[in-house]
């Protein structure tokens, strides 16, 4: 039986609510946004600031969660979630399925997909280090990019309490990620957020 890995008081805004948390959070209602859904379903919702922010732009959030106390809308596993098939035309999942053992996430990523009509929306920790750059391009304004920083092996991951696996540890390459991730749904895009490199946002395409 799966039980909650933190107590609500891990989401205080002093400690939880970063800058670039901040940052990626604009991203997550840059590509809601974009998705123009109808309905949209959260899992792990955290301290409920998604769900707020994208509601003072018209989109409704309805959020599944384990803990009670966060007050989701269904008390449910994200590998068993109470909801008909395509019941929510985008669901979304940000930072949340590395909590969960490899395995288990992928069948939580299942699910997400089971009910979802249109698109799944996720984030998660990618570990590679990376160096940014911006480049000057006349009459094409400024770009970003990032280069990998070498080594010579990838880095052991070892639980923390919260993450049970990160892309770009051992084991867990990008490759295999998406592989593994691609065998329910559509990879339509991937990303590293630029103002939060650590974060890495997937858009799949359901049907």
């Amino acid at each position: 039986m799966l039980h909650k890995q933190v107590d609500k008081s891990h989401y205080e805004f002093s400690q939880y609510m970063t800058k670039a948390r901040w940052c990626s959070m604009w991203h997550q209602i840059d590509e809601l946004l974009r998705l123009a859904p109808e309905n949209v379903l959260e899992i792990g919702p955290g301290p409920g600031l998604f769900r707020a922010v994208a509601g003072a732009f018209g989109l409704t959030v309805d959020t599944v969660d384990l803990d009670p106390e966060l007050r989701p809308t269904y008390v449910a596993s994200a590998t068993a979630l109470p909801l008909k098939d395509g019941a929510y035309s985008v669901v979304c999942a940000f930072q949340m399925l590395e909590h969960l053992p490899y395995e288990e996430s992928l069948r939580a990523f299942d699910e997400l997909v089971r009910v979802s009509r249109r698109h799944v929306l996720i984030s998660l920790p990618d570990a590679t280090t990376v160096w940014r750059y911006l480049a000057h391009i006349p009459k094409r304004g400024t770009r970003e990019f990032f280069l990998p920083r070498p080594r010579l092996r990838r880095p052991v991951h070892r639980f923390n309490g919260e993450h049970h696996w990160e892309i770009g540890k051992r084991g867990f390459p990008l490759e295999k990620v998406v592989r593994d991730f691609t065998r329910s749904a559509t990879l339509t895009n991937t990303y590293r957020v630029s103002e939060n490199s650590y974060h890495r946002f997937f858009v799949f395409s359901n049907g």
